[in-house]
């Protein structure tokens, strides 16, 4: 217990608030990564099925249905690009504090 401090407020002060390591700026790598493409699951199941019970197997064409399904499905259009890397860069200096600028 630090002396002469009693509230929680003036102990967490005393003590210090953690500093982040000194970082030229803040990034997020690659935001906009395409993500991975929704029919690989079904994919694998028909493999799978395949696999186990023979190319021709009657069994896998519900499953086989299902893939075509979702390889006909429309793909999304353009995805918009993500803005995170512009929030922080903007709000960088609030967070790091007040520095002189070289």
């Amino acid at each position: 217990m630090v002396a002469g401090k009693t509230n929680p407020q003036a102990l967490a002060r005393a003590a210090g608030a953690p500093k982040l390591p000194p970082l030229p700026k803040l990034r997020v790598r690659k935001p906009d990564r395409a993500d991975a493409n929704p029919c690989i699951g079904m994919m694998s199941s028909v493999l799978g099925c395949w696999a186990s019970q023979g190319y021709s197997a009657q069994g896998c064409a519900l499953l086989e249905q299902q893939l075509r399904t979702c390889m006909d499905a429309r793909k999304p259009t353009e995805t918009k690009k993500s803005n995170i890397n512009y929030h922080l860069s903007r709000f960088y200096p609030q967070i790091v504090g007040a520095h002189k600028r070289k």
